[in-house]
């Protein structure tokens, strides 16, 4: 199996490349409704959507407990499709939740401005200003997404496999270069190793979503990692009798694990207005 991200500016072809790298390699294309439809089935109110969703919270939104819980939901979405094999996933910080993935491939589409206002009054007939506000309004809010989510610059070419120019290459010719790509660094190795992988970091975001929403624990900024057959919890409680009672939920959850604590204890503690 092989996992391919996604990153893309507005109007720089992105959807269109990801649709037809999919039809070529037989991946499933999972696109920004489907990762939104499955935040809100894992539990995430609708309403609340247009505040998170790949944009840049507002001031409030930003410090509400609401923004950590999108998190949780997004990342359980992101890898619950990753786990299903060969899939082609487009934003929601995807390249950044699945990052060390030995069965990754990481692209960035790219264009000059000019083009893609170009593109966006072809398809829109809007105006100059017009397409210009709208390339302004996307790249500010991706880039606030990511800032606030990740504390990353989204547009910093270090972060992929490969960053395309979308002005220069069309269609057929990206699709072309994502099939060799793939073809010459997914081994089967990494498939294993990828696999084994999402499986450890999809079972350690269900306990926190389950810990966090099941068993509504206020432990703050949880986070689990597994490795070599041991859980660690991370994060912010007020009492160590909380941090007891997840590390008893984590252990009947995964007993095949060993589940240490990394939570910080701190009388008083309140990350929220």
């Amino acid at each position: 199996m092989a996992v391919i991200t996604i990153s893309r500016q507005v109007a720089a072809l992105g959807d269109e490349i990801a649709t037809a790298a999919a039809k070529e390699l037989g991946y499933t294309f999972i696109g920004r409704k489907d990762i939104e439809k499955k935040i809100v089935e894992l539990g995430f109110p609708a309403e609340k959507m247009k505040k998170y969703d790949e944009r840049k919270p507002g001031f409030f939104a930003s410090l509400a407990k609401d923004r950590d819980e999108y998190l949780d939901y997004l990342q359980l979405a992101i890898l619950e499709a990753a786990s299903k094999d060969n899939c082609i996933l487009i934003g929601r910080g995807a390249f950044v939740i699945l990052d060390g993935l030995p069965n990754r491939i990481s692209l960035r589409f790219v264009a000059h401005d000019n083009i893609r206002m170009e593109r966006l009054k072809n398809e829109f007939d809007w105006n100059d200003k017009q397409a210009r506000q709208r390339i302004e309004e996307s790249d500010n809010n991706r880039l606030g997404f990511h800032k606030s989510f990740f504390n990353m610059d989204n547009a910093e070419s270090s972060h992929y496999h490969l960053v395309m120019n979308t002005g220069l290459l069309d269609i057929p010719n990206a699709v072309r270069l994502i099939k060799t790509l793939k073809e010459s660094y997914i081994t089967p190795e990494k498939e294993i190793e990828g696999k084994k992988k999402i499986e450890e970091l999809l079972k350690a975001q269900k306990l926190v979503n389950t810990l966090v929403f099941d068993y509504k624990l206020n432990i703050n900024f949880l986070h689990a990692v597994i490795n070599d057959k041991v859980v660690t919890l991370q994060g912010v409680a007020d009492s160590s009798a909380l941090v007891e009672k997840a590390l008893t939920i984590a252990e009947k959850m995964l007993p095949e694990y060993k589940v240490e604590s990394a939570i910080s204890v701190v009388q008083d503690f309140k990350a929220y207005p």
